[in-house]
């Protein structure tokens, strides 16, 4: 963030979180659950798809990723069905408090909200799976035809 580094972790995941104005409590219980939980590692003998970060005390770095909200609207990403800022800090603060209470505090990390980053993955793999709540199984679709 403007040149400094916020933050780093070796091995673990990068959760891109992307709230929606639809997400509460219970779809935020469901996404630190399946984080922490999701068996994307390796075991000691070589089997893929065995442990999660907790079995193998990796870190976590979160990063709030409103854009993954967009819906495009012809060649304009449209984000209007992301969570508004005041509301979706607040949302994502609690969402890292319970991410930390669930697992080790020190192993979760996280950039600035709101803040304009430079954020360097090396994908592992590469392995990359998006979640989605339980209440955010909407199409897209529906929602552009419902307006």
């Amino acid at each position: 963030v403007g040149g400094e580094q916020i933050s780093s972790i070796g091995r673990g995941l990068c959760v891109l979180l992307g709230i929606s104005l639809e997400d509460t409590q219970r779809e935020l219980e469901h996404m630190v659950r399946k984080i922490l939980n999701l068996r994307v590692f390796e075991d000691e003998s070589g089997k893929h798809w065995s442990k999660s970060v907790m079995d193998k005390q990796y870190e976590v770095l979160c990063v709030s990723q409103f854009t993954l909200q967009c819906i495009l609207k012809g060649n304009k990403p449209d984000y209007h069905m992301a969570m508004p800022t005041e509301q979706a800090e607040c949302f994502y603060n609690n969402f890292l408090e319970q991410l930390r209470k669930a697992y080790k505090p020190e192993l979760i990390k996280d950039g600035k909200f709101g803040a304009y980053m430079q954020v360097h993955i090396q994908n592992d793999g590469p392995v990359t799976i998006e979640l989605e709540s339980p209440a955010a199984t909407v199409d897209p679709k529906q929602v552009s035809e419902a307006e």
